[in-house]
């Protein structure tokens, strides 16, 4: 931009000096030259310092004009482009706006001196003073109207550039801020699904798993005394098996599907199903006892399979911890607001608990399904787990994956 702009004030010099534009007080052409040159080559730096050089070119300009040096458009077009810089690329607005009023200022001062100075000087001539307004008097404030639109002009353009500019930088911002939050939504997304994913593997594995190998060790131990009771137990390990592996199909079936589909797959098992898990843990070698208190009522999806996962754990860690001659209870309590299970066995006594993933889900049921849990060894011996989830809470869950 300095080139072109030097290229075309010398251009315009060089005809400006061949048409007299000034008379006989028209400068050399040499000084246009060394004019040109002072006016452009702070336009290369216009950037790093804008103030600087809007300063430079508007000082040269007026002494140029003052000189009567043979050239005006390159350095209207200078004038325009280091005031518009000021007001695009200043960082410091306030010293921005001072610096573009100051100059504005300087050049009206310096105009209307020398208005003042031409008016009084043609004075005497009978053309300047003939009727309501001398021509001179109309082609100066011409100039003047120019000139007002001129500066402003450049002052608008700059801020309208700088403004574009920071909103420019903001939706840049806030689209790296989006596309991080996008991507840390999606790996929180996934750890979740691992979560889930890892919660009702063990879920439907440890206690089918369990159940089997009680009752393979079971059929272990009377085969030799009763054909018939083993051959019992077995069929009890071949049901068990099948139970696990459609429990599994559901479970696959729901990481494959989405929305609706994924919740109808998921919602395998409710409530409803818990006095037939007595059945089972009953069958397995551990005497279970169930009660329901109060009426049963329907509760959102997501509660009924949590609840019933976290008592087909309870009797799961009943089974492997709690010993040969232990018992259980599982006991679902309804009330106005709220839904309650207790699962209470007997057995050893545990002095020091270990948390374990099965405590982990259970607790991360408890919280997904709206509620809290209480997990904790028995001073008898034994362990007590017992769910609250407020079925008032627990209604805005109905669309969540189970």
């Amino acid at each position: 931009m300095a080139v072109i702009v030097f290229v075309a004030g010398v251009i315009s010099a060089a005809l400006s000096a061949v048409s007299e534009m000034y008379g006989d007080e028209q400068a050399p052409l040499w000084q246009a030259v060394v004019y040109l040159v002072i006016l452009s080559a702070p336009l290369a730096m216009r950037r790093v310092w804008p103030a600087p050089v809007a300063i430079i070119v508007a000082v040269a300009y007026f002494v140029a004009v003052t000189l009567h040096i043979p050239e005006l458009y390159a350095g209207n077009i200078a004038m325009f482009i280091s005031l518009y810089t000021v007001g695009a690329w200043m960082a410091n607005r306030r010293a921005a706006m001072i610096t573009r009023i100051a100059i504005t200022a300087g050049m009206f001062v310096w105009l209307m001196f020398t208005m003042y100075r031409d008016v009084v000087s043609t004075a005497h001539e009978e053309d300047v003073i003939a009727g309501a307004m001398s021509p001179y008097l109309a082609y100066m404030m011409l100039q003047l109207m120019v000139n007002v639109l001129y500066f402003a002009g450049a002052y608008y353009f700059g801020e309208y550039a700088w403004r574009s500019a920071m909103q420019r930088q903001a939706l840049e911002q806030r689209t790296a801020d989006l596309e991080r939050e996008r991507e840390l939504t999606a790996a929180q997304a996934v750890a979740l699904d691992r979560v889930r994913i890892a919660r009702e593997l063990h879920d439907v594995v440890a206690h089918h798993v369990s159940v089997m190998g009680v009752q393979a060790g079971a059929a272990r131990m009377v085969v030799d005394q009763d054909v018939a009771r083993a051959k019992e137990i077995l069929s009890g390990v071949e049901s068990s098996a099948r139970e696990a592996i459609n429990e599994l199909h559901h479970l696959l079936e729901t990481l494959r599907s989405s929305g609706d589909e994924a919740e109808d797959a998921a919602s395998t098992v409710s409530l409803a199903d818990i006095p037939r898990l007595v059945d089972a843990s009953n069958a397995a070698g551990l005497p279970t006892t169930f009660t329901l208190v109060g009426e049963q009522r329907a509760a959102p999806a997501v509660v009924e399979v949590n609840l019933f996962r976290i008592a087909q754990e309870s009797l799961t860690n009943a089974r492997r911890h709690a010993g040969a001659d232990a018992a259980a209870d599982v006991r679902l309590r309804y009330t106005d607001r709220a839904v309650e299970l207790d699962v209470v066995n007997t057995g050893r006594l545990v002095l020091l608990p270990r948390p374990g993933l099965g405590q982990l889900g259970m607790r991360e049921r408890a919280l997904a399904s709206g509620g809290g849990i209480e997990s904790a060894p028995r001073e008898q011996g034994g362990w007590r787990v017992r769910v609250h989830i407020p079925l008032a809470d627990a209604t805005a869950l109905t669309g969540a994956p189970a």
